[in-house]
């Protein structure tokens, strides 16, 4: 028996164990199938997530598991512990939740999961929430140092504030990284203004770059919405590694993060039939220190509800920069969850 299978059996064993007693527990499969390129790809990405909760009024443990593999490939299967950590009430102040954990917060242009990628990113170490009136506040640290003689600190912490103003829902988020010794910010803002529902989100990673993404949607009916979003990107370009944007079409299944300068103007429409939605956006990317530079991308997307529990998606995308011939991108996507 390979060695990456007997590991994959015994850590399945114990979660299965674990499951067995959990108060709580969930499955989740999501099947892939990749049909990008003008050839007749069909690569097929199955991932499977196995989580359990136990606990009591004032205290938690869970622990989740992820198994990856491509169907039909001969590569090696991947098996890692997802999320893993136990959380505790404070004196009904605050709560603490210690061990690898999957962190989203605000647009998550600085701090999120990338769960489009086969391996999410996660966060070891504590986060303390605090039970305020006014806002909700986590604060979040995890420093690690191995004792070399003039080893710095290797790690991060973060602050996350959000709550709703006089109709208005504010998340700002503070993060250190402390290997670089710099600091990120993010502040996001959303309400409704003139019968439409707008946003913003202004963001500055850790070495000074910064993107604002400016949005808004405008409901025509009760089933169809009218999207646009106006995106810029400063001099210095703006990068943040391990999130939802963290990549392109084949890692995020969007267009990511842009250059320097980059400005992207887009437009869409959606619409609910039920159980049934759709969706097409377009995106004009230009550079404002480059005024022969031009990217237009397309995406499409269709929507089947199978139930309360699972799911059914189509997108295709195309993406075209100057006179270049566009390249295409297509994903069939099944989820199901207990």
């Amino acid at each position: 028996m390979k060695k990456n299978l007997r590991n994959i059996l015994a850590l399945s064993l114990g979660l299965m164990t674990t499951v067995a007693f959990a108060q709580d527990w969930n499955v989740d499969s999501r099947t892939r199938i990749d049909m990008s390129g003008d050839n007749d790809k069909m690569s097929t990405d199955q991932r499977v997530t196995l989580g359990a909760t136990v606990g009591g009024s004032d205290w938690g443990i869970h622990v989740s598991s992820d198994v990856n593999y491509t169907l039909g490939a001969d590569t090696e299967k991947s098996m890692r512990i997802y999320e893993a950590y136990a959380s505790a009430d404070l004196m009904g102040y605050a709560s603490v939740t210690a061990g690898r954990q999957a962190l989203n917060y605000g647009s998550g242009a600085l701090l999120s999961s990338n769960d489009w990628a086969a391996e999410r990113t996660t966060w070891e170490g504590m986060t303390f929430g605090l039970n305020l009136d006014a806002a909700d506040v986590t604060i979040g640290y995890h420093s690690q140092n191995g004792g070399a003689e003039g080893e710095e600190d290797a790690g991060n912490m973060w602050i996350n504030a959000g709550g709703e103003f006089s109709g208005w829902n504010v998340n700002v988020l503070y993060m250190q990284d402390e290997g670089m010794e710099d600091n990120a910010t993010g502040i996001d803002i959303s309400g409704d203004l003139a019968g439409a529902s707008v946003s913003a989100s202004m963001n500055q990673d850790f070495n000074g770059g910064d993107m604002t993404m400016l949005g808004a949607t405008y409901s025509v009916n009760d089933d169809m919405n009218v999207v646009g979003s106006y995106t810029t990107y400063g001099e210095e370009g703006f990068y943040m590694p391990g999130t939802n944007m963290d990549g392109s079409w084949m890692t995020t299944g969007g267009v990511g993060y842009l250059g320097a300068n980059d400005e992207n103007m887009s437009l869409g429409l959606t619409y609910n039939m039920g159980s049934i939605n759709l969706g097409a956006t377009m995106h004009q990317i230009t550079n404002s220190e480059n005024d022969d530079y031009e990217r237009d991308v397309m995406e499409i997307s269709l929507g089947y509800s199978l139930g309360d529990n699972a799911g059914l998606s189509l997108k295709y995308a195309t993406d075209a920069t100057g006179d270049a011939d566009e390249d295409k991108y297509m994903w069939l996507t099944l989820n199901v969850g207990l």
